[in-house]
């Protein structure tokens, strides 16, 4: 699977970008006309690749899109090289990821599925506002997915994926009754329900209302509203119904260190919800919540499993549950992820 994400670490200077896009504004004059739209960001509903083909362009003003777009990646690539940004390569990439999304061709005429205004100014928003790719585009891919994405809901990332793997090797977890905390667009849970049996169901919690419609389209899209089910509210509060009959939970909680979210990438910490991010002062505020409800949450024998932001981390939440009493859990481990960061914690409860 080839993954999109592309979340270079930190943004050039908004001046320099200017400067850099009125050199270019020359060589494609139509481009410069758009400039008042970056903000806000356009903020689609719907998926660029699942709108209709609704607007056209003659091949030559898309080949004139393209040469400016193209043009104004490779200016740009020399200043965000020096602090992470994509290489001019990486950019072109994404640029041929959003033609594919929003093009296609009929005869003499590109059919379009937004006005070729809108792609300049979202080709300009990735650039200087570094606004993520999957939020110009309104999808990720992820497994064997397409998923809708938009501001506020977190872009799931590809190690993450590997939470639908643990889950897939729990003994029985089929007919299950599973759960999702903080389910974001909805991955891990339209993952695991996939791979249900005919009576397994996953039930996904989120507080954000946009995180909430979000994932709801994207398991309408699936056609898996009898194997999943969305509820709004904090972590464990939409389970009360739930409580004790959970065959399982897993969760991708927030687990960066506030402190450290000023530096993230701009891509991440300028545009990404801090609500889905920000951990609290040490990164551990809501996984140790997560931990206090397992108890509760879980029937006897109940599988977790947790995203943490590793090793550390995920050591101190080894110790914490296990401090809980030698009766309460077993078979702890943590799990690395594909680039062998120790980052799944997970376990079984008693």
């Amino acid at each position: 699977m080839i993954s999109r994400l592309q979340l270079p670490i930190l943004s050039a200077s908004s001046a320099c970008l200017r400067r850099r896009f009125s050199f270019y504004s020359t060589t494609a004059a139509t481009a410069s006309s758009f400039a008042s739209h970056l903000s806000p960001p356009l903020k689609p509903q719907t998926p660029l690749f699942l709108r209709p083909l609704s607007h056209s362009t003659s091949p030559s003003s898309l080949l004139s899109f393209r040469q400016w777009a193209e043009s104004l990646a490779r200016s740009y690539a020399a200043d965000l090289s020096v602090d992470g940004g994509p290489s001019a390569s990486e950019l072109i990439r994404e640029l041929s990821w959003l033609l594919q999304d929003a093009t296609f061709q009929a005869g003499e005429t590109m059919l379009l599925r937004t006005d070729l205004q809108d792609l300049y100014c979202l080709w300009m928003q990735r650039i200087e506002e570094r606004r993520p790719f999957q939020y110009i585009v309104g999808c990720e891919h992820w497994r064997d997915l397409v998923l809708a994405v938009r501001e506020g809901v977190l872009i799931p990332r590809p190690e993450t994926e590997q939470l639908v793997d643990l889950v897939a090797g729990v003994e029985g977890f089929k007919d299950g009754l599973w759960a999702d905390l903080g389910t974001g667009s909805g991955a891990i849970a339209i993952g695991i329900g996939r791979i249900l049996g005919e009576n397994g169901r996953v039930v996904a919690t989120d507080l954000s209302e946009a995180a909430v419609e979000v994932a709801q389209f994207n398991v309408g899209r699936y056609k898996l509203e009898d194997k999943v089910e969305i509820r709004q509210g904090y972590w464990f509060e939409p389970l009360q119904d739930l409580h004790g009959k959970l065959s399982g939970l897993v969760s991708n909680p927030p687990y960066i260190p506030s402190s450290h979210i000023p530096g993230l990438q701009a891509e991440v910490g300028k545009h990404e919800p801090s609500l889905a991010l920000d951990g609290g002062m040490n990164g551990l505020d809501h996984l140790l919540h997560l931990c206090d409800g397992l108890i509760s949450a879980l029937k006897p024998g109940g599988f977790f499993a947790f995203e943490t932001n590793g090793d550390k981390q995920s050591e101190y939440i080894v110790d914490f549950i296990s401090s809980q009493g030698s009766n309460t859990f077993h078979d702890m481990r943590i799990v690395a992820d594909f680039a062998g960061v120790r980052r799944f914690v997970t376990g079984y409860c008693q």
